[in-house]
């Protein structure tokens, strides 16, 4: 199977590191034309800027937090500034924080969707809007979570922030098919990234021994894996899954709805 970008750019957010950076790694090895990588950390922005040209690749980081209204338009006119276009979003940077029903507050419920749903979604508005412009196709990969099936309770508004995304995900395929505009999900399990090992061992108190543990108890003996989500969002991003859109995959080796152990 052939799955390359060659002469398409795309944008990814949380590209910085972990999932984002593992599908802005992959873009840069199937010949994307060049990568527009965002995050918060100007110097984790550097140094992913780095590894991307290390590859061969063309990047720029523009620093942004994705909880501002105002940072989606003003990165996909980065983009098409630096490169001349944007054909392919990665939606890859979310917030993980734990939070119950009981334990939320309006200010970490607003923070929580407005990282992680609204953001997004103005990006995809932001992208639609450019292609449609140029009368140009594109796609579009929005990084979810397993969790959209039902979380456990301390990911409770997590869950609806992606759940929500997740509809969004499909009412806008829907909407900009004939567009030629595709836009599919991954809901995604537990993965090894760099947020969540400071969330296992530090913020959670389980220590550095969290991983081998965890990672015994999996059926294939390891977490998901960065790379492993960069792969599958590049066949998405890539003319290889056409003419898929509105598709939801479980990237997960856990939950199967209706199975009980």
């Amino acid at each position: 199977m052939d799955v390359r970008i060659d002469g398409k750019v795309l944008l990814v957010t949380g590209g910085t590191q972990g999932v984002g950076l593992a599908i802005a790694e992959e873009a840069a090895r199937s010949g994307a034309a060049g990568i527009l990588l965002t995050g918060r950390d100007e110097a984790k922005g550097a140094e992913s800027v780095r590894r991307i040209k290390a590859l061969g690749g063309r990047a720029v980081f523009v620093a942004a937090d994705m909880g501002d209204a105002a940072a989606p338009p003003r990165l996909v006119e980065a983009a098409a500034d630096a490169f001349g276009q944007v054909d392919l979003l990665a939606n890859a940077a979310g917030m993980t924080t734990r939070g119950t029903v009981l334990e939320s507050d309006a200010v970490y419920f607003d923070r929580m969707l407005a990282i992680n749903t609204r953001g997004p979604t103005l990006l995809m508005r932001e992208l639609i809007r450019h292609l449609r412009g140029r009368g140009a196709p594109g796609a579009i990969v929005n990084i979810l979570s397993i969790n959209v099936h039902g979380g456990t309770p301390a990911l409770s508004i997590y869950s609806a922030s992606k759940a929500a995304l997740a509809l969004l995900t499909r009412n806008t395929a829907y909407a900009h098919r004939w567009d030629r505009i595709r836009v599919n999900g991954i809901n995604l399990g537990w993965t090894d990234t760099p947020g969540e090992r400071e969330m296992q061992a530090e913020m959670l108190g389980l220590g550095e021994k969290w991983l081998a543990e965890a990672e015994a108890k999996m059926p294939f003996g390891r977490l998901v894996k960065p790379e492993d989500v960069g792969r599958l969002a590049l066949f998405f991003l890539s003319d290889a899954s056409l003419p898929m859109t509105g598709a939801l995959v479980d990237q997960d080796q856990e939950y199967f709805p209706g199975v009980r152990e």
